[in-house]
């Protein structure tokens, strides 16, 4: 076989999106072999996806290209309202000011700019190799790697890793070779999308907002900086063929104001939007993430956000594993806690595109008069849907063995002072796993042990104060961590290095039990199911 290697990469990436991209960087950052192989020979130059929230861009921030990501996006400043047909507002979401991730709220892009930033960075680890233009066409493994067939330019190569992450779309190569079902929920509609410069520069007031017109329910959005995207939903009579033509395309954006004359068409293309994921995500050294492992409607923009956290979650665990401070069962705990996070995001897409998706003018005068009654507020106006919380995996449990309340959710980021510096903490800290504690009271109760434990993951311990005399200690702000743990009667927590609460405790000694439980955790992962949780109910628009 040409191209042969008897090289086994600690890691093999297929697929080199925005996901396989940041996963590899990650694991490039933490000192792993990473080989990416993508199958097109050049990045794909025009927009997809084109929004990320504050979580992710804490994300980003964690990969180290947090002002580089910043300089490629448009932050919104304003709202992003839904209005009827008559240009009445049915909902108002406040999309304005930073996030409890410490980023901005809701932030769009140029896909092509983004990735530019990161292949830049994942390129620049002198752990990392992209190999492009090498389609994965055959995978086996063995007790001691995988070994991976990739074809292109008329050769054929084999690449070993000890483990391998299909990274590779909604038609994954990867998951076509496990031994894995998918749960798909039914949701189809056709929406095509249109991506646009517009010539002039403009003040788009809100910059995001939603026709909810039965006549044709319609999009329009921030493209990144410069740009505009339209997306207009098919219609019964309308086929996918007639759609996607750049004359379909123009007869719907002349309403609009937009003609060759002031606007470049840059991409227009039909998307059927879909709910489903995988069932599990692991098999033995081959696992899932991003659009390989789940697919949902964008009407929250969580798509892309929703792989990136695949890639955070994955790249922590991994790590532990590689370094052999974790046994390979920790990544059984990677199917459980995010196939059941991800199941909260497509619930709410869907919720929110049953809301728009209304093509009979009785059902939406109904839907107007309800959301118009609610005030426009977004939490009486949309469908509830369920709190985007972890399923199980590495969380604290409580005395009678269920889970610690609070374990498994987003924690906040704040900016802090620590030695003359002040920055938001993960800057300050280098991310990875953080130990806060009211002052350095908690971490007392800490045995030589339990140091040891914790330096080896490579955890930060922060002593929060708010007197600046505290000399090593980290100064908090008026409304940060502290007033945060102590509305909770807190005294520490642990978070992760993907910004979740692993847990609290109260008091030194319940700080020292929650280091053990981790430790714990790690070498002897809970029990998770083999298969991700069947889905809550979702309640629907039709429901209320």
């Amino acid at each position: 076989m040409s191209g042969a290697s008897s090289k086994v990469h600690d890691v093999a990436i297929v697929g080199f999106g925005p996901v396989g991209q940041m996963l590899a960087l990650l694991l490039g950052r933490a000192g792993h072999d990473v080989v990416a192989l993508e199958r097109w020979p050049d990045p794909y130059p025009l927009p997809r996806a084109a929004h990320f929230d504050h979580e992710t861009g804490r994300i980003f921030q964690a990969g180290g290209i947090g002002e580089a990501v910043r300089a490629v996006t448009d932050p919104v400043p304003d709202h992003y309202e839904w209005r009827n047909a008559a240009g009445r507002p049915l909902v108002r979401i406040d999309w304005s000011g930073n996030g409890p991730s410490g980023w901005p709220t809701a932030n769009f892009f140029s896909q092509p700019e983004l990735e530019a930033v990161l292949t830049g960075a994942a390129e620049s680890q002198d752990t990392v190799t992209v190999r492009r233009g090498l389609e994965v066409t055959a995978l086996r493994h063995g007790d001691e790697c995988v070994r991976l067939t990739a074809r292109g330019a008329g050769r054929t190569h084999e690449v070993r890793a000890r483990y391998v992450v299909g990274a590779d779309g909604a038609n994954s190569f990867v998951r076509s070779v496990m031994d894995t079902t998918v749960t798909d929920l039914g949701f189809f509609y056709d929406w095509l999308i249109v991506d646009t410069v517009p010539h002039e520069r403009a003040e788009w007031s809100p910059m995001n907002w939603q026709l909810c017109d039965p006549s044709r329910p319609t999009t329009v959005v921030s493209g990144g900086p410069g740009r505009r995207r339209w997306e207009f939903m098919r219609l019964p009579h309308e086929s996918v063929e007639e759609l996607r033509t750049p004359e379909a395309a123009w007869r719907l954006l002349e309403p609009w104001g937009r003609t060759p004359e002031n606007t470049t068409l840059e991409r227009h293309t039909v998307y059927t939007f879909q709910a489903r994921w995988v069932d599990r995500w692991r098999e033995g050294p081959l696992l899932l993430a991003g659009d390989a492992a789940h697919q949902m409607p964008p009407f929250a923009g969580q798509g892309m956000c929703s792989g990136l956290r695949d890639a955070v979650n994955l790249a922590w665990k991994l790590d532990l594993v590689l370094g052999g401070r974790a046994g390979p069962g920790l990544l059984d705990t990677y199917t459980s806690e995010r196939s059941e996070h991800v199941q909260h995001a497509i619930g709410m897409s869907m919720a929110l595109g049953e809301v728009v998706c209304v093509l009979d003018p009785e059902a939406a005068a109904a839907r107007d008069a309800r959301m118009i009654a609610a005030g426009a507020d977004p939490r009486h106006a949309l469908p509830p849907t369920p709190p985007p919380v972890l399923g199980d995996g590495v969380l604290q449990r409580a005395p009678d063995g269920s889970r610690a309340p609070h374990a498994g959710h987003l924690t906040p980021q704040f900016e802090v002072t620590h030695r003359g510096r002040t920055a938001l903490l993960d800057d300050l800290t280098g991310g990875g796993f953080t130990v806060l504690t009211d002052g350095t009271g908690p971490l007392e109760a800490l045995e030589p042990d339990d140091r040891t434990f914790l330096a080896g993951l490579g955890a930060a311990l922060v002593p929060l104060h708010i007197d600046a005399a505290a000399a090593d200690g980290y100064l908090d702000g008026p409304d940060g961590y502290l007033s945060h743990l102590r509305a909770h009667g807190h005294a520490a927590a642990i978070v992760r290095p993907d910004f979740y609460l692993f847990g609290a405790a109260a008091d030194g000694p319940g700080l020292r039990d929650l280091v053990r439980q981790l430790r714990e955790h790690l070498r002897h992962p809970a029990a998770t199911p083999d298969r991700a949780p069947a889905p809550a109910p979702l309640t629907g628009a039709a429901e209320r």
